[in-house]
């Protein structure tokens, strides 16, 4: 236990710098590929056929590149560019521009979309902000299906002559567009998070569903309206959606200040020397990585990361700092205490009440084997709060989750050492019939066997 634990100020000297969790980007790789594999031929296909209807192909090309420009930050670090998107659908749901026919192939679509969101993408690179190739490329690849179906068929006659039909087609393709790339952004972030994917897709389905439908509605509208009001159409139509992504913006912008409020809070403790430098940013990466690794949804990820951020605060109130700030080596009694009064100190700073709780109840034992010897209903694991009389039900899981993440910090610190990982993550094992969850302790051994590469 003291090698797991002990840091000598010789031996932090030579530690091991940690690196961010592992990031798998063959996902990405392949779906860039495609999209340019697409983009290729259909580039070649334009060119070899010229350009059709140019004004119009402009007007376009220039709504996706301002929706490129004003791309939208969504929870989960997703990001979005909903007129641009929209901008897209309407070009390749597009039958008429006023009396004027349009005549432009599925190719010229995707060319258009791709190089309208390479011109809106130019200012991000220029202020040094990523390209965010992945989702450029799930966007194209959506568009250029809705392309390719509906432009053979924009002149069939029954299209054009019965709207009932033109807007029951228009409305099922936006619809498919949309769950497409909510499939494809799911399939990416399975890939770069290892969450699972259904639990990705349900996530994906319910931050972009009121956005989505927005997008939808403005690419419907673009392309009916463009019959009547001719390009007018795009900057009357795009006003609304306008409104509704500044909006979207504000909102995140708040959840933004509100964990950067979190993470300064936290620091707070390492500030005045009650834990080691980097602690609960280290616990709170591995507990959200646990998390997804047991299929936790984001709204109680968001959660947990708030709770394991600040799951130390409580350590304010010793008169004397714990060594290295490892609660895993103090008694039962003073882990409560400590907990207690963290969770105290994020009630009266009015931050979620669950993310309280979550505090309070970290090194609750996964199983009370006390009420199981005097022969009492012991703990049953639980997420739901309690209510009733009686034993209290065991740790809700996000509880769980700190109290394993803590622990293991608390033994590695920030050391890479995989013997010493592996001998924290056997320690734990040990205690998994009354302390530690084991469906979590086995979640962290995957999650620190995923870890990458280290670095003197």
């Amino acid at each position: 236990m003291s090698d797991l634990a002990g840091r000598t100020p010789a031996h932090s000297s030579r530690e091991l710098r940690r690196y961010p969790w592992q990031v798998r980007d063959s996902g990405q790789l392949l779906l860039v590929v495609a999209a340019g594999v697409w983009l290729v031929a259909a580039v070649a296909q334009t060119a070899a056929e010229g350009l059709k209807d140019p004004r119009i192909a402009i007007a376009f090309g220039a709504l996706i590149a301002f929706g490129e420009v004003l791309r939208l930050n969504l929870p989960g670090d997703r990001e979005t560019a909903p007129i641009g998107f929209a901008g897209a659908l309407a070009y390749a749901l597009l039958i008429n521009v006023g009396t004027h026919f349009v005549q432009h192939s599925a190719e010229q679509v995707v060319t258009v979309a791709t190089i309208g969101m390479i011109i809106g993408a130019l200012p991000h690179l220029a202020v040094g902000r990523p390209a965010r190739v992945s989702g450029m490329a799930a966007r194209l690849l959506c568009i250029a299906c809705v392309a390719y179906i509906f432009r053979p068929l924009a002149g069939n006659s029954a299209v054009e002559k019965h709207w009932g039909l033109a807007v029951t087609l228009m409305t099922a393709l936006t619809v498919i567009a949309l769950l497409l790339e909510a499939v494809l952004t799911a399939l990416l972030r399975v890939d770069e998070q290892r969450a699972r994917f259904r639990v990705a897709l349900v996530d994906e389905m319910r931050v972009q569903l009121p956005l989505g439908a927005a997008v939808g509605a403005s690419a419907l509208l673009i392309a009916f309206a463009a019959e009547v009001m001719g390009l007018a159409a795009l900057a009357v139509f795009t006003a609304p959606l306008l409104v509704t992504q500044v909006a979207f913006r504000r909102y995140a912008g708040i959840r933004a200040t509100y964990l950067q409020t979190v993470r300064a809070l936290a620091k707070v403790t390492e500030i005045g020397g009650y834990v080691e430098a980097g602690h609960s940013e280290r616990v709170s990466r591995l507990a959200v990585a646990i998390g997804r690794e047991l299929g936790i949804h984001e709204p109680q990820l968001l959660e947990l990361e708030y709770a394991a951020l600040m799951h130390d605060i409580g350590q304010l109130s010793l008169h004397d700092p714990i060594p290295g700030g490892a609660t895993v080596l103090v008694s039962r009694q003073d882990q409560q205490r400590i907990a207690e009064l963290g969770a105290d100190v994020i009630q009266q700073a009015q931050v979620l009440g669950s993310v309280a709780e979550i505090v309070r109840r970290q090194n609750e034992p996964y199983r009370d084997t006390d009420h199981a010897a005097s022969g009492r209903a012991g703990f049953v694991p639980s997420s739901e709060p309690f209510q009733g009389t009686g034993p209290p039900p065991g740790p809700p899981l996000s509880s769980r989750i700190i109290k394993a993440a803590n622990a293991f910090d608390d033994l590695v610190g920030s050391s890479l050492d995989p013997g010493r990982a592996a001998a924290a993550v056997q320690r734990l094992r040990l205690d998994t019939a009354s302390e530690y969850d084991p469906a979590t302790v086995e979640a962290l051994s995957r999650v620190v066997n995923r870890r990458s590469v280290i670095q003197l």
